[in-house]
């Protein structure tokens, strides 16, 4: 934000009006207060407004509730993180301004309810602060019978009057958010927003004002991971899923449930993991590519199962929203430690494909790959996403669905004859027909556990288990020479090269860029395809002196986290370590920058 934001009053008490780039705001209160329902809607209103924007929240993983916070970063130019340090701080109580006081910029401004929140002396010089009792105004705008519970939606007002927000597209989204309910609702919401606005601290404090947006004229849509995967594998035609709930997956199965009936597909809650996965793998065998997903414990109960389809080659997507581990670990905080169990999770050699996604946008793409990879290997496709881009909001240009939407309806037309599992292909690729078909020589294959021949029938042959293992591994293979190489984000030689996967691809350009305005000769490059790797990273890798692999997982026994581990197993490259955290929140900006110079100078 501009540095401006602690500006004085303009002589005579006018509001001053400053013009800014972005603002990072945290908001932070009980999970009880709606904390999440003012970020989603500042998020959504950035949206609409052609800006960027990346929002970050926690939620206690407890069923009473606790103390949450929600940031929003919105910009009119790119944003490519949440921002390490807040510009505003709205506290709705006393351990919510301690507690968050120092994610505060310097100067910042600390809006809090006075009614719960007694500002510290020695703070009070070193930020801006402006009470307003909330909770008692919020009261008194909407009816003493509801209380405070709107005293969210009075702050909402209050954010909207010091950024000058559209306030008629505000009134729409909260439209969409209450209009189903009872009429009261909406119009309490409304009578606490107009509230909050007319009462605006306006008078003591400059307004601000976003300057035109490098999107402007740009049509964005407005969601989160968990919604941009679901969407993103009905564009890709599936038609059926089965899964079981459990934080932070949930959504996505909430989402395909209310969804897949529309375009005639169904989604269905099983009574446990494993009936899930078989229940996906049934609907996959049927015809058509099925979903199944969950979060850690749930992927350890579906492993058995999916050895089951790697053995049998049939196309499945598992979803895994990762979150703190082992065990039920922290349900509601950031993780990326699933990626070995991703990729060597099972019994026997069971090779799958693994995929993470960066940001929502992929989440909406990579979906559609997922499915389309599936289908032409006969292969699972594990999805790889975490806790951070499930809930992260953000706005991207809106997809074409004319060109991206599949249809994968099965073919029966008849075939002469058919070996799902033909040993004479060289890249190991074929294909299942459809349940129904008519196979005209009248040898019709089966599908099962148990190693097989071509046609499915179970043998004990050696040399056809080893054949046939073969084939499994080759291919991954081809897919692997199809994969794109990652673009570097810099000069394609240097000093450093970080490399990164999942949702740390943001913080890792912002310090690349910090880096090299600093002089430093520092790129990075981010894998999207993590089993098989994309040919030809030796090549980029040759080009840097050290590589550090950036992680929100252990760095474990050998200092070099999961994915670390994988790429030194590949390319025995002792110049590649890791820098890992394990604090279940997203990477900031200057943690990387900070562990990059400490790990360097070793």
């Amino acid at each position: 934000m501009s540095e401006a934001i602690a500006a004085v009053p303009s002589p005579g008490g006018a509001a001053k009006v400053s013009k800014i780039n972005e603002v990072v705001i945290r908001i932070a209160g009980n999970s009880q207060d709606g904390i999440q329902a003012i970020g989603g809607f500042l998020a959504r209103l950035a949206g609409r407004s052609e800006q960027e924007v990346m929002t970050f929240m926690t939620i206690p993983s407890t069923i009473s509730g606790g103390p949450s916070i929600f940031q929003v970063r919105i910009g009119s130019g790119e944003v490519q993180t949440s921002g390490d340090d807040a510009d505003v701080l709205l506290a709705f109580y006393q351990h919510s301004y301690e507690g968050h006081i120092n994610s505060l910029k310097k100067k910042g401004i600390v809006l809090f309810d006075s009614d719960h929140v007694q500002p510290k002396p020695e703070w009070e010089t070193e930020y801006h602060h402006i009470g307003i009792p909330i909770s008692s105004l919020t009261v008194e705008a909407i009816g003493g019978t509801a209380k405070d519970k709107g005293k969210n939606i009075y702050a909402l007002g209050v954010i909207a009057r010091m950024f000058d927000l559209n306030v008629a597209k505000l009134e729409k989204l909260l439209g969409e958010r209450f209009g189903g309910k009872d009429p009261s609702v909406l119009n309490n919401a409304l009578a606490a927003f107009h509230a909050g606005h007319a009462n605006s601290p306006s008078n003591v404090l400059e307004t601000y004002q976003f300057t035109d947006s490098e999107r402007k004229g740009v049509q964005q849509v407005v969601m989160n991971g968990n919604e941009a995967i679901a969407y993103g594998l009905i564009a890709a035609g599936v038609r059926f899923g089965a899964a079981y709930p459990i934080t932070p997956w949930t959504d996505i199965m909430e989402i395909m449930r209310r969804e897949l009936p529309k375009y005639g597909g169904t989604f269905i809650q099983c009574e446990d993991e494993i009936a899930s996965v078989s229940m996906a793998i049934g609907a996959s065998f049927a015809g058509r590519v099925a979903v199944t997903g969950s979060s850690g414990p749930g992927i350890s109960l579906k492993t058995e199962a999916l050895g089951w389809a790697v053995m049998a080659e049939m196309p499945l997507v598992v979803i895994n929203v990762q979150r703190g581990g082992p065990s039920t670990g922290m349900p509601t905080n950031i993780e990326q430690s699933d990626l070995n169990i991703a990729i060597n999770g099972g019994h026997g050699d069971s090779p799958r494909v693994v995929i993470a996604p960066a940001n929502v946008e992929d989440c909406f793409y990579m979906a559609i790959e997922a499915v389309n990879i599936a289908r032409k290997y006969s292969v699972p496709v594990m999805f790889l996403t975490d806790q951070g881009i499930a809930t992260r909001i953000e706005a991207f240009v809106q997809p074409n669905l004319e060109k991206v939407c599949q249809d994968i309806t099965p073919d029966f037309t008849p075939v002469p004859t058919h070996k799902p599992y033909d040993l004479s292909t060289a890249d190991g690729l074929t294909h299942h027909v459809k349940p129904g078909t008519r196979i005209l020589d009248g040898r019709y294959p089966i599908a099962t556990g148990l190693e097989h021949d071509e046609y499915g029938h179970p043998t004990g042959s050696p040399k056809l288990h080893m054949q046939q293992m073969a084939k499994r591994r080759k291919k991954l293979q081809a897919l692997g020479a199809t994969l794109p190489l990652p673009k570097i984000y810099g000069p394609s030689e240097g000093n450093i090269l970080l490399v990164g996967w999942g949702s740390t691809e943001g913080p890792i350009r912002e310090a690349v860029d910090r880096f090299r305005a600093a002089g430093d000769s520092v790129s990075a490059i981010h894998l999207r395809h993590l089993n098989p790797l994309p040919n030809g990273l030796e090549n980029i890798f040759s080009g840097f002196n050290r590589i550090f692999v950036v992680e929100m997982n252990d760095e474990g026994l050998y200092g070099v986290g999961q994915l670390g581990s994988v790429l030194r197993s590949r390319y025995a490259e002792a110049k590649i370590q890791g820098i890992n955290k394990t604090d279940g929140l997203t990477w900031k900006v200057k943690e990387i920058v900070e562990l990059v110079k400490s790990k360097s100078q070793k």
